[in-house]
């Protein structure tokens, strides 16, 4: 699972350990600035060594994780969660994001999208006959 040389690419282990699906989508995240290294923006072509601590963020969901190693092929979830070890208090934090979302009122079941022609007529007539 580790590499030889001790050294792999920001946008490469990003992508193994499996934060992005992609490589380029992992490059963008770096570029965007929603992947740091040493809590400092970098370029994709970095190098990443064990002991360097990363932070991801994607959509509300932010990771600080300390990279334990190195791999250059993007293995199954079980493999990919060997090469970093989350810190306590980034856990609580995704955790309780991901509570607050369960908890958030679900869209209504019955909502359809844009209103059809048979809706629109029914709406112009409401607001005629409450306007005049």
């Amino acid at each position: 699972m580790s590499e030889s040389t001790g050294r792999l690419r920001f946008d490469k282990w990003l992508w193994a350990a499996r934060f992005y699906k992609t490589r380029s989508l992992a490059a963008q995240a770096i570029e965007a600035g929603h992947a740091r290294l040493n809590s400092a923006r970098v370029k994709t072509s970095r190098e990443i060594r064990p002991g360097d601590t990363v932070a991801v963020r994607a959509g509300e969901l932010e990771w600080t994780v300390a990279v334990l190693a190195l791999s250059a092929k993007r293995g199954p979830a079980v493999e990919a969660a060997l090469l970093y070890c989350e810190d306590e208090a980034s856990r609580a934090r995704r955790e309780l994001m991901l509570a607050a979302r369960r908890s958030a009122p679900k869209p209504d079941p019955d909502a359809r999208g844009r209103p059809t022609k048979r809706d629109r007529r029914q709406i112009r007539r409401f607001t005629e006959e409450n306007s005049g």
